[in-house]
C-alpha cells in the first residue's frame, strides 16, 4: 500500500494574524553606574581618582581612559585588566586568584556566575601594559621533518628565531632553518645521547651536551665544529647556560659557558680559549639545573636538595637556599627571556658589530629589570615551587644569609617537570606530572588558573614572545596552545605519533619533537 502523505497545515489568514495581540518586547534592563579606581599592577599605585562609568563600559574604551590618566596619547599602550575576587565563591572548585576583563565588568564580573561583586562595590581595575605587538596565533602544522634515528630529547630556537636545534639519542644534533623549513645541518661528534642544546644570545655558537660528559661548541652557519670539544666531567651533562652578553668581557669575544653534570660540578669554559675557567663543587648530588643570572651571578639546583647561589666572577658561593624537601628538577628566572635573546628584538634590527649588540642588550636588560628586580623561581619533586626574591643586591665578598623566599606556590598534585617565566615576567607557568599547566603570578606568586587539557604528564611549557600564549608538550602525544584571557585550549595541536619531549616557540612559530623522532613545525 503506498504511503499517504499526512494533509498540508492550514496557513493563518492575514486577518486572522491581524486579531491576534502583539507581543510587548521586554524592557531592558537599566545598566548600573558602577565606581571603578584604576590601580597599576607594576607597583600598585593608583592612576589617578576614581571614576563613575557605567558597567558595560567595553575593554577597548577603558584602555583609552587608562592611557590617558597615564598621558599617553602620543603612543597609546594595550592593556589588560583585572580585577582580584573579594571573597571566596561558595563552589568547591579552586578559586582563580584574579578575575580577567575580556568584555566589560558587566558582563564579566556582575553577570558572572558565583558572583561576589555588587554595583554597590568600588571595583578596583589592576591595569597590566601588554606588548606593543602581537604574534600571530599558531594555527596548523607546517612541516614534519624526519632525519633523527632515535626520540629527540631537547629543542631550542635561536635568538633571531632563524634556526631551530635539536637534540637526540642518535648521537647527532641537528640544526633546522626555520624560514625554509629544512634541514640545515647535522652536528655529528657525541658518542651518547644529546641531551641538552644552548644558543649563545648572538647567534654564533651552539653547545651541545651529552651523555658521554662531553661539552661541544658549532658554528650555526657552518655545521663546523667551534674547536675541540670541552672534557672535564666525570658524568652526562643535564644543562648549559651561556654568559648574558652584556656581562661579556671587552676582552674576549666570545661569552663563557657553565655547564652541570650528573657528576655534582658545573664548570665554567671560556668558549673562545677552550680553557676551564673554574668549577663549580658543593653539591653532594647531580646538578640538574644551572641558570646565568643577569646580575653575574650563577644559580645550580641539585638533587641534594638545594640550590645554590654564585659569583660568575671568581665562582665563589654567595648563599644556599634550602627551601624544597626533594629533587629540585628545573627553574627560571624573569629575565630568561631578554637574556636569551640578547639584542634581538621584534624589529628585527641586526646590531652591526659587538659593540652595538653589547649596547644594545644591556638597554634591553635595563628596561626589564626597572620595575622588578630579577626573581627566580624553583620546582621540585616534592610538588611544590618557591618564588625567590633578587639574589645579587646582598654583597659578594661574603657568604650572606639566605634570603627567605616571596612565596611557596602549592597545587601540582605530583613531581613539578618544567617552569617558565613570561618573557615580561608578569607570569609563571608551571607542568607537571599531575597532567595539569598552572599559571601563577611572577612577582607575587599568587595562583592564578589551572590549564586542564592534557590527559597525560605534561613534560614542557613555552611562551610567545608577546606574553600572550602558551604552548605546552605532553606524554599525551598532543601540544596544546592556549588562551591566556579565557585559560581554556585556543587550539589542540595534534599529528605526533608518541610523547612530546620539547617545545619552543618563537615569533609565530613551534618547533617540537619528541618519541617518534620527527620534527614539527
Amino acid at each position: 500500500m503506498a504511503t499517504q502523505l499526512p494533509p498540508p497545515k492550514r496557513q493563518k489568514s492575514n486577518y486572522a494574524k491581524s486579531l491576534e495581540k502583539p507581543v510587548a518586547p521586554e524592557p531592558a534592563a537599566p545598566i548600573p553606574s558602577i565606581v571603578v579606581q584604576f590601580k597599576s599592577a607594576e607597583d600598585g599605585a593608583n592612576l589617578g581618582p576614581a571614576i563613575n562609568l557605567p558597567a558595560d563600559t567595553a575593554r577597548d574604551a577603558l584602555q583609552m581612559l587608562v592611557n590617558k590618566l597615564r598621558g599617553e596619547t602620543e603612543d597609546p599602550l594595550p592593556y589588560a585588566f583585572h580585577l582580584v575576587p573579594k571573597t571566596p565563591s561558595t563552589s568547591t572548585a579552586p578559586q582563580s586568584a584574579r578575575l580577567q576583563i575580556n568584555n566589560s565588568i558587566q558582563s564579566d564580573a556582575l553577570n558572572a556566575k558565583d558572583s561576589t561583586f555588587s554595583p554597590e562595590d568600588v571595583f578596583e581595575l589592576w591595569c597590566e601594559p601588554q606588548a606593543v605587538f602581537r604574534v600571530r596565533s599558531v594555527g596548523r602544522c607546517s612541516a614534519t621533518l624526519t632525519g633523527h634515528s632515535s626520540p629527540i630529547l631537547c629543542c631550542a630556537h635561536s635568538p633571531t628565531g632563524k634556526y631551530a636545534a635539536t637534540g637526540s639519542g642518535d648521537a647527532n644534533a641537528r640544526i633546522w632553518d626555520m624560514e625554509t623549513e629544512t634541514p640545515k645541518w647535522t652536528l655529528s661528534g657525541h658518542k651518547g645521547w644529546v641531551l641538552c642544546v644552548e644558543w649563545d644570545s648572538r647567534e654564533k655558537i651552539l653547545a651541545t651536551g651529552g651523555h658521554d660528559g662531553q661539552v661541544r661548541l658549532w658554528t650555526p652557519q657552518t655545521g663546523q665544529p667551534y674547536g675541540q670539544p670541552l672534557l672535564g666531567h666525570t658524568k652526562w651533562i643535564t644543562s648549559l647556560a651561556f654568559e648574558p652578553l652584556h656581562l661579556v668581557s671587552s676582552s674576549s669575544p666570545s661569552p663563557r659557558l657553565a655547564s652541570a653534570s650528573k657528576d655534582g660540578t658545573v664548570r665554567i669554559w671560556n668558549t673562545s680559549t677552550r680553557k676551564l675557567e673554574f668549577v663549580l663543587t658543593g653539591h653532594a648530588a647531580s646538578v640538574n639545573v644551572v641558570r646565568w643570572g643577569g646580575e653575574n651571578v650563577i644559580y645550580t639546583g641539585s638533587s641534594d636538595r638545594t640550590v645554590k647561589v654564585w659569583s660568575g666572577v671568581d665562582g665563589k658561593l654567595i648563599r644556599t637556599l634550602n627551601e624544597h624537601a626533594h629533587w629540585v628538577n628545573t627553574m627560571a628566572l624573569s629575565t630568561d627571556f631578554v637574556l636569551k635573546t640578547g639584542p634581538f628584538d621584534h624589529i628585527g634590527k641586526v646590531p652591526k658589530d659587538d659593540d652595538e649588540a653589547k649596547s644594545l642588550a644591556l638597554a634591553r636588560y635595563k628596561n626589564v629589570i626597572a620595575t622588578n628586580p630579577e626573581t627566580l623561581i624553583t620546582g621540585s619533586d616534592d610538588h611544590t615551587l618557591f618564588l625567590w626574591p633578587d639574589q645579587a643586591s646582598a654583597s659578594f665578598s661574603t657568604t650572606a644569609t639566605p634570603k627567605k623566599p616571596i612565596a611557596r606556590l602549592t597545587g601540582h598534585q605530583k613531581q613539578v617537570n618544567h617552569v617558565a617565566f613570561s618573557p615580561d615576567g608578569r607570569m609563571i607557568a608551571s607542568a607537571g606530572f599531575d597532567n595539569a599547566v598552572k599559571i601563577w603570578e611572577g612577582r607575587t606568586g599568587k595562583f592564578i588558573a589551572s590549564l586542564r587539557g592534557h590527559v597525560a604528564a605534561v613534560y614542557r611549557v613555552a611562551w610567545s614572545a608577546d606574553s600572550r600564549m602558551l604552548v605546552s608538550a605532553s606524554k599525551d602525544t598532543t601540544l596544546k596552545l592556549w588562551n591566556l584571557k579565557t585559560y581554556k585550549i585556543r587550539i589542540d595541536l595534534p599529528g605526533h605519533t608518541d610523547e612530546v619531549y620539547c617545545v619552543d616557540f618563537v615569533a609565530d612559530k613551534v618547533v617540537s619533537g619528541g618519541r617518534d623522532k620527527t620534527v614539527k613545525m
